[in-house]
C-alpha cells in the first residue's frame, strides 16, 4: 500500500453557525500538517437535535461562560473559509450535507470525517470512508447555542473528566473508541469544556498522524458511551450550589495569597528504599517552617554525602528559588541558595554526565529551558544551554538509555489555557548541550492530567526503565504519584503503563503528593499540607 499520500480528511460543521475556537484550531493543525490534508469542508443543514435547552440553562449557561470561559478570539493561521469552504451543487461557499451520498464522497476521495457537531452522516454514508466519522463525546453535548459538557461531572463530584475521541466505523456504523484521556475537574462546567475542547486539539491531530503513517485503523470494541441528558432544573440548582461554594472558596485562598497572607504549604518525607519497593508510611517528615518551604526535592550522592535540592519559598512569598542542603541522618542541615532568578524556579533536576554535574530548574516563566552547569559545588552555577525560546516548558529531565539522550518536558501547547499537566513531550536529544532536538514522531507521547506530568527523574531500576508521573485530579493540583513503567521508547513508538499509585492516605492530614526521588538507598518525596 503506497503510503506516501496524505491523509485526505473532511470536517462537518453546523451551517449558519461561526467556527468554535478549537474548530478552527483543528483545521490549522490540518493545514499545516504534512501527512494531513484538509479535503472539504462540510457543513450541515440541521446540525442540533431536539429538544432544544431550556431558557434557564441558556442564560445560565451564556453567563457562566463570560464569567469562567472568556477567551481570546482565535486568529486562524493556516486556515481562511473563502478558500476551504467547497460546494457539491455547483456553488463556492459551502458543502451542504444533506446531499452528501456515499458516491460523492468516494468521488471526494476521503479517507475520514471529524464531526463537531451532534449530527453527522448517514450509515451508508460512513461505510463509504475508509476510517469512518471520527467524533469527541462533548460534541454529543451541544446545542446551537449552549455545551452541556461538564455538568454531570461537576454533579458527581467526579474526580476528572474524561474526554473521549471514538469512531462510526464499517458498515454498521458502530462506535468505537479511538483514543481517551481523563483532565483534572475544574470548578464550573463552562470552565471544563473550554479546557477540555481546547485539550481535543492535540490529540486529534496525534491521531490523525499516526493515522496517515501507517493506514492502519483498528479502534477497540464497540464503545458504549452513556448519552448525557441536558440538565434538568433541579440539576441547575444543586449545580449553582455546588460552584457557588467552590468559587467562593478559591477566591478566599485567591485573596490571601495576594495579601501575601497564605502560601500553598508543602511538606518532605524520607526513608529507605527504592523506586520500586519504597513504604511511604514508614517516611520520616522534614517538616517545612514559615521561612522555608520545600517541594520538588532532587536527592544527589557527591563525596559520599548525600545531598537534597528543592524548591524553596517563604510564606506569602510569590515565586520560589532553589536552595540545598545536606543530610545529617534523617535530618537536612540548610547549605544555602543553589540558584535564584528574576522568575519563579521549581524542580531542581540535578544529574551527573561525566565529571560534570548539571541543573534542568523549571523555568516557563522564562519562556524557556534552561541548563545550568555547577562551577563549584553545590553553591555556584553557571548557564550553559538554553532550548525552546519562547515555548512554555516545565518539570524537564534527561534520560540516557541505550546510547541515546531523551528529554521528557511538560510543554504547554495553548491558546487560552496554559497547563503544564496534560501533555508530555518526548525529544531525541545530543545531551546537556541540547543543541540537536529531534521530536517524537507522534507528540505529545501521553495526554491527560492523571499520568503526564512528570513527577521526577527516570530510573533504570528492578530490570524496568520507572517514570515518576503526578494524579492530579479531585480539582488539586498535585493530588498524587503514579509509578509509569516504560514499556517501549524509540523515536517512532511511546508506550507506558501505570504500575502504582501513591495517594496522601499514606499519612493522615495530608492533601495530595506529587514529586518523588531516590539515590543511594534514601528516598524522599513531598507531600501537600494546605491546597
Amino acid at each position: 500500500m503506497n503510503t506516501t499520500k496524505p491523509l485526505r480528511v473532511g470536517i462537518l460543521v453546523a451551517r449558519g453557525h461561526k467556527l468554535e475556537n478549537w474548530e478552527l484550531m483543528i483545521l490549522d493543525r490540518i493545514l499545516a500538517a504534512s501527512r494531513l490534508e484538509l479535503a472539504a469542508v462540510l457543513t450541515h443543514p440541521v446540525p442540533f437535535a431536539e429538544p432544544k435547552p431550556s431558557t434557564l440553562l441558556a442564560w445560565s449557561a451564556r453567563l457562566e461562560a463570560k464569567a469562567f470561559a472568556r477567551q481570546p478570539a482565535y486568529a486562524p493561521k493556516q486556515f481562511s473559509s473563502n478558500r476551504h469552504f467547497i460546494d457539491c451543487c455547483g456553488g463556492d461557499t459551502t458543502r451542504v450535507v444533506d446531499n452528501l451520498t456515499a458516491d460523492s464522497l468516494r468521488h471526494l476521495k476521503l479517507d475520514l470525517v471529524i464531526r463537531t457537531i451532534p449530527k453527522g452522516l448517514s450509515d451508508d454514508a460512513i461505510a463509504a470512508l475508509p476510517f469512518g466519522e471520527w467524533a469527541f463525546n462533548f460534541s454529543d453535548q451541544r446545542s446551537s447555542n449552549v455545551n452541556w459538557f461538564g455538568y454531570a461531572e461537576v454533579l458527581a463530584r467526579a474526580s476528572t473528566a474524561d474526554l473521549i475521541l471514538y469512531a462510526k466505523y464499517g458498515s454498521k456504523a458502530e462506535r468505537r473508541e479511538i483514543a481517551r484521556a481523563a483532565f483534572n475537574i475544574k470548578p464550573s462546567a463552562a470552565r471544563l469544556g473550554a479546557f477540555v475542547r481546547e485539550r481535543s486539539v492535540t490529540l486529534v491531530i496525534r491521531e490523525l498522524t499516526r493515522l496517515a503513517d501507517s493506514r492502519r485503523f483498528s479502534p477497540t470494541a464497540p464503545l458504549g458511551l452513556s448519552e448525557r441528558q441536558m440538565p434538568s432544573f433541579g440539576d441547575l440548582l444543586r449545580y449553582g450550589s455546588i460552584v457557588a461554594g467552590t468559587i467562593s472558596t478559591k477566591a478566599y485562598r485567591s485573596i490571601k495569597a495576594r495579601l501575601r497572607a497564605d502560601s500553598a504549604l508543602w511538606t518532605l518525607y524520607t526513608g529507605q528504599g527504592q523506586i520500586c519497593d519504597f513504604d511511604p508510611s514508614k517516611a520520616i517528615e522534614i517538616p517545612p517552617s514559615d521561612a522555608s518551604i520545600k517541594a520538588d526535592p532532587f536527592l544527589f550522592q557527591n563525596e559520599d554525602k548525600c545531598y537534597l535540592f528543592y524548591e524553596n519559598y517563604a510564606r506569602g512569598d510569590r515565586k520560589a528559588h532553589i536552595a540545598v542542603g545536606r543530610f545529617n541522618g534523617d535530618l537536612v542541615q540548610p547549605l544555602g541558595v543553589a540558584l535564584e532568578r528574576p522568575y519563579h524556579l521549581s524542580y531542581p533536576y540535578i544529574f551527573r554526565d561525566g565529571d560534570q554535574i548539571f541543573m534542568i530548574p523549571e523555568t516557563h516563566q522564562a519562556r524557556r529551558l534552561e541548563v545550568w552547569r555547577c562551577r563549584q559545588f553545590p553553591l555556584k552555577w553557571e548557564l550553559y544551554a538554553t532550548a525552546f525560546e519562547g515555548q512554555s516548558p516545565a518539570d524537564s529531565v534527561l534520560l540516557q538509555h541505550d546510547g541515546k539522550w531523551w528529554l521528557f518536558t511538560n510543554l504547554s501547547d495553548f491558546h487560552a489555557y496554559e497547563d503544564h499537566c496534560s501533555e508530555l513531550y518526548l525529544f531525541e536529544v545530543d545531551g546537556p548541550e541540547l543543541t540537536g532536538i529531534k521530536p517524537h514522531k507522534h507528540n505529545p507521547v501521553v495526554i491527560g492530567s492523571t499520568e503526564a506530568r512528570g513527577a521526577g527523574r527516570i530510573f533504570a531500576r528492578c530490570g524496568r526503565l520507572l517514570r515518576p508521573s503526578q494524579r492530579n485530579a479531585h480539582g488539586i493540583y498535585g493530588y498524587g504519584l503514579n509509578i509509569m513503567e516504560i514499556e517501549t521508547l524509540s523515536h517512532t513508538e511511546y508506550r507506558e503503563r501505570c504500575i502504582r499509585t501513591i495517594t496522601p492516605s499514606f499519612k493522615s492530614g495530608l492533601l495530595g503528593c506529587h514529586h518523588f526521588d531516590e539515590s543511594g538507598g534514601r528516598y524522599v518525596l513531598d507531600a501537600r499540607l494546605t491546597i
